[in-house]
């Protein structure tokens, strides 16, 4: 019965193709336009990492000096950064499965072919154990070794398109890359890797194009002295000297460790408390304990990530979408209408007004399925058109939970645009079209 009725909705659509098209246009542009605004919400609010994002922590420690005067929109919470010198303290624990420390820094790299300058490269130091708690990709060779982290030794982790750029995408790793004044040998290549949002930097600012080219030894930041191009926070005077910011309350670095158990983590806390009240009795930290871990979703969350441009657009997506099926309702009612004498005949012979209401009902879904169709055409479009506009910044895109977003929203316009006009003919009395015949 129901593919009975499915083809005497399509039978219906073929009569008049040019207002079936019009009607199937009407909800491909709603569907297209909502779907790839969902799509960009979805992306920002999504789990970046699901898999262990229960396990991610990010630290934060208050060494805030002055209490009043935070450079923060909340006084009462710890900066986002913490200093180095604390970072050399907490990476003493061996409680966290992974650790990392991290910043963002800007070296100019060698190229090993004539016929490519210099350049500078976006690079991330960190510990190796980056890598790994974060679940990293490789295409070729590893992470470097911890003992890279303390002596330190000049290796490097090139991601994807670095690789294809100097290499021309072939194992590059062993290799020789001179980066400042230094030759690095290349241990990793990263197979394509770009979450979105960037949720393992919490310095966002623009960060969201910001993806780091290379991974270089944070130790080795003593040596080579690359430009920094995150956040750096200070408190009252730092001498000129690189060791000066090293020891200094400045914040800059980002701290991430990964607890797998409720144990674990309780274990962590109590040694970050252990640790702060350790420095205040050297003078450190005169505000209360306000030591925090925050999952990746809590800190997601905090940092706001999720834009409100995003929230605001998905909202006026969907009531385009709306406008676009309400404005459908009259032409969907006088097509309806325009072929009361045929309802009006079967009526006569038999058919109830459920019958009738359900076959309308169906000829909207119809037109709303195929509207879906057309919709998420057009919406795979439209992203591909906002991620050439944002570069390296644009990655969305339709997976299969927008696909099937994307249908059920047709479904939805199909039934707002047709149920009006469905009950109204199904309500019309047959016996005053019999007498018209």
């Amino acid at each position: 019965m129901f593919g009975y009725q499915i083809k005497n909705a399509l039978r219906s659509l073929r009569r008049n193709p040019v207002l079936s098209g019009l009607l199937v246009l009407a909800i491909a542009l709603g569907v297209a336009v909502s779907t790839a605004a969902l799509a960009v919400y979805y992306i920002y609010s999504g789990n970046p990492i699901p898999q262990k994002s229960d396990q991610l922590f990010y630290v934060e420690l208050d060494n805030w000096i002055h209490p009043l005067d935070t450079k923060s929109d909340e006084p009462e919470d710890p900066p986002i950064l913490i200093a180095y010198r604390d970072m050399i303290g907490l990476s003493q624990s061996d409680i966290p499965t992974y650790q990392s420390g991290m910043f963002r820094t800007h070296p100019t790299v060698f190229p090993n072919r004539p016929d490519q300058p210099p350049f500078g490269a976006k690079a991330r130091m960190c510990h190796g154990d980056f890598f790994s708690m974060f679940d990293a990709p490789f295409a070729y060779g590893n992470r470097w070794d911890k003992s890279a982290d303390t002596k330190p030794e000049p290796v490097v982790v090139l991601n994807a398109e670095t690789n294809q750029k100097l290499y021309g995408g072939v194992n590059s790793v062993g290799k020789k890359l001179q980066i400042e004044d230094r030759l690095f040998t290349i241990v990793g290549v990263l197979a394509p890797w770009r979450p979105n949002p960037k949720f393992y930097d919490p310095d966002y600012g623009n960060s969201s194009t910001d993806i780091a080219e290379i991974f270089l030894p944070l130790a080795y930041y003593k040596l080579i002295e690359p430009t920094r191009t995150g956040t750096t926070i200070c408190q009252g005077p730092m001498g000129p000297t690189l060791e000066d910011l090293l020891q200094s309350e400045c914040v800059w670095i980002q701290m991430w460790v990964q607890l797998d158990s409720p144990q674990q983590k309780e274990e962590y806390l109590a040694y970050l408390d252990a640790y702060v009240t350790e420095q205040k009795k050297l003078g450190r930290y005169p505000r209360p304990l306000n030591n925090r871990l925050l999952s990746v979703m809590e800190l997601l969350r905090d940092r706001k990530v999720v834009p409100e441009e995003a929230k605001g657009l998905a909202i006026i997506s969907l009531l385009f979408l709306v406008v676009c099926s309400v404005n459908l309702i009259g032409i969907l009612l006088g097509k309806f209408l325009s072929l009361a004498p045929q309802m009006g005949l079967r009526r006569a012979m038999g058919a109830s007004k459920l019958s009738i209401f359900i076959q309308h009902i169906i000829e909207c879904e119809v037109v709303g399925v195929l509207g879906g169709v057309v919709g998420l055409g057009l919406s795979v479009l439209v992203l591909a058109v906002v991620n050439r506009a944002l570069g390296e910044a644009g990655a969305f895109g339709l997976d299969l939970n927008m696909l099937g977003a994307g249908l059920v929203l047709s479904l939805v316009a199909g039934l707002v645009a047709g149920i009006y006009p469905a009950w109204r003919i199904c309500r019309v009395p047959p016996a005053v079209h019999l007498k018209l015949q």
